[in-house]
């Protein structure tokens, strides 16, 4: 766990972080980017860490992946490049920095650490971890396989190293039904997310069978919820995220991936829309599409909350907490992600 007496003293011996009213007006190019969802005191408040912030990167040649989860100051602030948990992985293998920063949970670090070895990975909050990732363990995997014999494992990306290298495959929301159409047995296991299994057999022709994780947000949703919702809001789009029970994805008028509901908003521009996922997405996306009205409820991921400005410019400054996997467990896990992101190609998704 982070030592924030530490931390505040560190940064404060190296940088003036005060709130800064007339920095944060000759950064509006920045702040225009999220002026619908921040207000001006606080981005008076973040300015500062945002200039230091962007300053380091560069003489640490370090880009900053941000997930889609991540508030607006980091999202639109420091990001170098935003997406899903697959999407910033595959571009952590493209980018040419000495140096990757992860905002978002720990199984993503592990992943661009599993796909980038060679570069140095830092975790702003090593604390920062995933209900759904830790569901499960490599045992788990041999629990099922024990139960399901010949029946090939299809593990989410958002699982451990762990996970990965004892799976045959991984897969993501966006990918998961043609992955696991693919597979050659009648039977397929699906890890860790019980509800995306669930989702994904709705609408496959296999027999799914599924280990019992979920993830803290999603599952709080509930079809009463979005029924009730709509009476009060009528003409309302009701976007579902496939970790949400089946129940509540049926009750939706779309589900996707958080990359699919971006696109899926972005090119119907609906006048009201009301994301059933991490309350974040809705922000990140607001001051890009200023026809859309987006309204709660929504929920919110206390793991990626631990990810702040304060932080990302501490590992930046003190380089530490760097993201190890074990070479050999990398190899296992680095090849199930292979294998997806090569029979996506071969499947032309």
């Amino acid at each position: 766990m982070l030592d924030m007496i530490h931390v505040r003293s560190t940064l404060a011996d190296e940088y003036d972080l005060a709130p800064n009213a007339k920095l944060a007006d000759s950064m509006g190019d920045v702040y225009g980017r999220m002026d619908r969802v921040v207000n001006p005191i606080d981005w008076a408040t973040y300015a500062p860490y945002v200039k230091a912030i962007n300053e380091i990167k560069k003489k640490r040649n370090a880009v900053i992946l941000g997930h889609n989860y991540m508030t607006p100051e980091i999202y639109h602030g420091v990001s170098d490049f935003v997406g899903d948990s697959l999407q910033l992985a595959i571009k952590a293998t493209e980018v040419e920095a000495d140096v990757i920063v992860q905002c978002g949970v720990h199984f993503m670090a592990e992943t661009s650490k599993i796909l980038s070895p060679s570069k140095t990975v830092l975790m702003p909050d090593m604390d920062a971890g995933c209900s759904l990732a830790e569901s499960i363990t490599a045992d788990g995997v041999e629990e099922m396989r024990a139960k399901y014999p010949g029946a090939p494992v299809v593990s989410y990306v958002n699982t451990t190293a762990e996970v990965k290298a004892a799976s045959d495959i991984c897969c993501t929301s966006s990918n998961a039904v043609a992955i696991v159409n693919a597979m050659e047995s009648d039977t397929v296991i699906m890890t860790p997310d019980q509800y995306l299994a669930q989702n994904v057999a709705n609408e496959s022709h296999k027999n799914v069978v599924f280990w019992p994780g979920s993830c803290i947000v999603h599952e709080q949703y509930t079809a009463k919820d979005l029924k009730d919702f709509r009476e009060w809001n009528p003409g309302t789009e009701l976007i579902a995220h496939p970790e949400c029970p089946p129940d509540v994805v049926a009750e939706a008028d779309f589900s996707g991936s958080t990359s699919g509901i971006i696109k899926y908003v972005t090119d119907k521009k609906p006048k009201k829309a009301m994301l059933i996922t991490e309350c974040s997405m809705a922000s990140n996306i607001a001051d890009e599409l200023p026809e859309v009205d987006f309204v709660g409820p929504c929920n919110m991921c206390p793991y990626m909350k631990k990810i702040t400005l304060e932080k990302v410019l501490y590992v930046l400054h003190t380089m530490d907490n760097q993201v190890e996997v074990d070479p050999a467990m990398a190899e296992k896990a680095r090849l199930s992600v292979e294998r997806m992101i090569d029979l996506s190609k071969k499947l032309g998704i």
